[in-house]
């Protein structure tokens, strides 16, 4: 797909994810990245101990996720300057290893910065797992090039 701009979008537009299954490795090179190595991470015995039974991925991973659909989808590779927020994220369920998860992106409200030469659009996000369950869910708005001043 290619990149879309302010102009392209529309409230109520939705785009959907391919599913992504969430790999041991993911785990630990998150784990690595992050610098959270908190043992309902890292140390299976521990995990097993809690209301878990199992380690779970560190939930920042979700929004990771949320960026890398995106990627994915291509749609802002020349369109978007800057994430303006992440608001509103609520954590609902854990991510475990084996999950496939899924990025849901409903746009919500857009608008014109006050000069008028960029936009604004506000972005609603669910990730799902394979059971439909909602795992997480936020907002995030963007700064995005109008087709015009590309």
């Amino acid at each position: 797909m290619q990149s879309l701009f302010y102009e392209d979008f529309h409230v109520g537009q939705v785009f959907e994810s391919p599913g992504r299954t969430v790999t041991d490795t993911d785990l630990s090179m998150f784990c690595m990245l992050s610098g959270d190595w908190h043992p309902v991470h890292s140390d299976e015995e521990y995990a097993k101990s809690t209301q878990f039974g199992r380690r779970i991925v560190g939930g920042v991973f979700g929004i990771a996720l949320v960026t890398g659909a995106m990627s994915r989808w291509g749609i802002f590779d020349d369109s978007v300057i800057a994430m303006l927020s992440i608001d509103d994220w609520r954590f609902h369920a854990p991510i475990f290893i084996g999950d496939t998860l899924m990025v849901t992106m409903t746009i919500t409200e857009k608008r014109l910065t006050s000069s008028g030469q960029l936009g604004v659009i506000d972005r609603r996000f669910e990730i799902s797992n394979q059971t439909d369950a909602l795992v997480q869910e936020g907002r995030s708005a963007c700064l995005i090039k109008l087709r015009a001043h590309h």
